[in-house]
């Protein structure tokens, strides 16, 4: 009994040994593997490499990005890691070469070509810098450059605005620069009047502002640049409520013009501290040929006269009833 307990303790014994030597050698395995890999993938190698490339080019008149990829193939001496790196671009996407306009050469309408004599100064750019050419087995990459005009719209800023109390703008919002050229097939273009910028908002202002927004994109178009700057003064004001008599004027001397009301309640915005009486210099009146020119006799008052240290104003009621008489 004795000797099946210790041939039992034996055979746990040993098996557990096995065991960890069997983790030991699958790990020392794996490890000489990796070491072997990367060995071997440092190494460099002759070998014939196959790259989709895309172009971009500054063609005056044309789109800068072709429209097509070009295969391009060579023979290059380059590290197995290279070899992967490349064998997987080309399953995957094609690599942006930006080429000199003087390296293309006209082919028709908006086709250009490359030949194998400009393609060497690319050979870092296509194939990485760890890659040297030994020859090119592709003699001509064909691209298509789409025609394009361009034309400068305006920039139309797309945003909302909310102040803290007693605070308001001094001007209307500011874009730089407020056009700006698009770039395009002449389909894309030519009813284009003018971009928006992306909306944004300004909240709960108590200082002047600026920073930046990019313009809304548009399919197909580009612009000449993909942000403008903004800026917009705020400073408190004062409400100052003023009721000045609405007058006629051009009237000629044989008529007389009756406006009703007579009177207007004008609520001025003034900077604070108040330094000016706006009631000492504003006049409101409506012009004769305004009244004329009128289907009903009904015409909104004009304002002159308003200092600069306004903000804005409010002319209460906004519509007068006017009816002509003789003197």
């Amino acid at each position: 009994m004795a000797d099946n307990l210790n041939g039992e303790g034996s055979r746990r014994l040993f098996g557990n040994v096995r065991g960890k030597d069997m983790v030991i050698f699958i790990m020392s395995l794996l490890l000489a593997s990796g070491i072997w890999l990367l060995h071997n993938l440092s190494q460099r190698y002759s070998q014939i490499v196959r790259v989709p490339v895309s172009a971009v080019c500054n063609i005056e008149g044309h789109s800068p990005n072709s429209a097509n990829t070009a295969v391009v193939q060579a023979r290059c001496r380059t590290t197995g890691f290279q070899i992967l790196r490349l064998n997987h671009t080309a399953t995957e996407k094609s690599v942006k070469v930006e080429f000199n306009p003087s390296d293309m050469h006209f082919k028709s309408e908006d086709t250009y070509y490359i030949t194998a004599n400009e393609l060497g100064a690319y050979v870092s750019s296509i194939f990485g810098s760890e890659s040297s050419l030994e020859g090119f087995v592709t003699d001509t990459l064909v691209f298509r450059f789409p025609k394009e005009n361009s034309r400068k719209v305006p920039v139309m800023p797309v945003y909302n605005l909310s102040f803290s109390p007693q605070f308001t703008s001094t001007s209307d919002l500011r874009v730089t620069p407020d056009s700006v050229t698009v770039y395009g097939e002449p389909y894309l273009i030519d009813n284009l009047s003018r971009v928006s910028t992306e909306s944004f908002s300004l909240e709960d202002l108590r200082h002047s502002v600026s920073g930046d927004v990019r313009l809304e994109k548009i399919k197909g178009v580009r612009f000449s640049q993909e942000k403008v700057d903004y800026s917009l003064d705020v400073a408190r004001f004062v409400e100052i409520r003023a009721t000045l008599p609405v007058l006629g004027r051009n009237v000629p001397a044989d008529r007389m013009l009756i406006i009703y009301p007579s009177q207007a309640t004008v609520s001025f915005r003034c900077a604070f501290p108040v330094t000016i009486d706006p009631e000492e210099t504003t006049r409101l009146y409506i012009d004769y040929n305004d009244f004329i020119n009128s289907l009903s006799g009904k015409c909104i008052a004009s304002i002159q006269g308003v200092p600069s240290e306004v903000f804005g104003y409010k002319i209460e009621p906004e519509i007068f009833e006017c009816v002509e008489s003789m003197r």
